[in-house]
């Protein structure tokens, strides 16, 4: 009886010190890289594929207009993590003065090489450079009919087991524009979020993004004020058999500058999965 009760009493002292020594994992590792607006830094693992679809609403008070953007980038480890292919396909339909028009934008197509990864802290360095596709229909707003390239460099950390802080600047060049009257165009762009995990299944975020496009002006080129947008929201997982996890996520994006549209909602749906077996999977 003596020893069913001191067992007892060591299950009762040893299974919290078990839960604050790592043996479940820490709220930030529940979810890494499912960023909604700035991009992450954290490269898929090997055997690892992740499908990752968005719908944004946004509406301007002032003008009455509205849109639809809708995108779907699908992430490979090529083969490992250092390495990452991916592609996204967008495509939008917007409404304007009572009339609307829908159509695919330029797709991308893009590498990722993990520069740095520190697994303690989860800090990591992932530039990205990829290759603008001239898919859309520039006479419609929807491409610049030209073979672009972008690069992006987006920065990852945590702060304890809580916190992620991401931030990114990128640039996007677009030679002989036809959406500019064949005018050389640069765009920059830069993001910084703060996510806190509050579970390892639930994270809450509030990211900001700012872009500076150019466009084609009788005096040359010049650059339209930024659009600046302010983004609180929240990200859940799904953990189900196999390794699958879904997550789901819910953002209301808020324009702070006069060029960006007042206010939105973005949706966020991802599914990623092993592609590969175990050797201990396929016996």
């Amino acid at each position: 009886m003596k020893l069913k009760i001191h067992s007892l009493i060591f299950c009762v002292i040893a299974w919290p010190v078990a839960m604050c020594m790592g043996a479940t994992p820490r709220p930030v590792e529940g979810i890494m890289d499912n960023s909604f607006l700035v991009e992450e830094a954290y490269n898929q693992e090997t055997g690892v594929v992740q499908h990752i679809s968005t719908a944004q609403y946004s509406k301007n008070r002032s003008s009455g207009d509205s849109a639809w953007n809708f995108s779907f980038t699908q992430e490979w480890p090529a083969p490992n993590q250092t390495h990452q292919l991916s592609y996204t396909i967008p495509y939008s339909s917007r409404r304007s003065t009572g009339e609307t028009q829908s159509g695919f934008g330029d797709i991308l197509i893009n590498y990722r090489y993990q520069a740095y990864f520190n697994e303690d802290s989860l800090t990591a360095f992932a530039p990205r450079l990829s290759a603008v596709l001239p898919t859309g229909n520039s006479d419609r707003g929807f491409g610049d009919d030209t073979v672009g390239a972008q690069i992006n460099l987006p920065f990852s950390t945590t702060v304890g087991d809580h916190w992620f802080v991401h931030t990114n600047i990128g640039t996007t060049y677009l030679p002989q524009s036809k959406a500019a009257d064949k005018t050389d165009l640069q765009h920059y762009s830069a993001g910084v979020s703060v996510i806190f995990a509050a579970s390892p299944t639930t994270h809450f975020m509030l990211e900001c993004v700012a872009n500076w496009n150019e466009e084609r002006s009788p005096s040359g080129r010049v650059t339209r004020p930024p659009v600046t947008v302010i983004s609180p929201g929240v990200r859940h997982a799904f953990n189900l058999p196999r390794n699958l996890q879904i997550v789901a996520g819910l953002a209301a994006p808020i324009g702070l500058s006069s060029a960006a549209d007042d206010y939105g909602v973005f949706l966020y749906l991802s599914i990623e999965h092993p592609f590969s077996r175990t050797p201990s999977e396929k016996r």
